[in-house]
C-alpha cells in the first residue's frame, strides 16, 4: 500500500478509508507532522511565554472536528496576544505548520487558533472560567505534560 501522505490523500477517492483510516489521516497534518506533535510545541510555548494553566485535551476518540485542544490562560490581554504569537512562531519553526485561522485577536479575551487537527485556545483568566472548555469535554483525557 502507499504511504499515507497529504498528497497521496488528496489523490484517493472519498470512499477510499475506513473509518481508523480517516482518523489516521486526519491526525496528521498539512506537512506530514503529527498532531500530537503540534500539540506538545503549542503547549510548550504557551509555557515559555509565561501562560499558565496550560492543559492539552485529547479528543481523538470524541470529535471528527479535530484531535487535540490545547487550552492555556493568559493573566491579560497583551500576554494573551504576545502568547499566540510565541505559539505560531515555535510551531512554524518546529513544524512548519501555520494555522488555517486566528480568531479573536481584537477582544483579547479568547484568541483561538485554528491548525486543523489542533485547535489552540488562549483565555484570560475571566473568559477561561466562563466557557469551562475542560468541564464540556470533561469525557477527554488530558495529556501529561513536561513542560520546561
Amino acid at each position: 500500500m502507499t504511504e499515507l501522505t497529504p498528497e497521496t490523500i488528496e489523490e484517493l477517492p472519498a470512499d477510499a478509508f475506513t473509518a481508523d483510516e480517516e482518523r489516521t489521516a486526519a491526525s496528521v497534518s498539512s506537512a506530514g507532522i503529527e498532531a500530537l506533535a503540534v500539540a506538545r510545541v503549542a503547549a510548550q510555548a504557551a509555557y515559555d511565554k509565561k501562560a499558565e494553566d496550560i492543559v492539552v485535551l485529547d479528543l481523538t476518540s470524541l470529535s471528527d472536528v479535530c484531535d487535540y485542544f490545547v487550552i492555556a490562560t493568559a493573566s491579560n490581554r497583551r500576554l494573551a496576544d504576545s502568547v499566540i504569537d510565541e505559539i505560531e512562531e515555535k510551531v512554524a519553526a518546529s513544524c512548519s505548520e501555520h494555522p488555517f485561522s486566528i480568531e479573536g485577536r481584537d477582544e483579547g479575551s479568547w484568541i483561538l487558533m485554528d491548525y486543523g487537527s489542533v485547535i489552540i485556545h488562549v483565555f484570560t483568566p475571566e473568559a477561561r472560567d466562563y466557557y469551562r472548555l475542560e468541564k464540556l469535554w470533561g469525557d477527554a483525557p488530558e495529556l501529561a505534560l513536561e513542560l520546561d
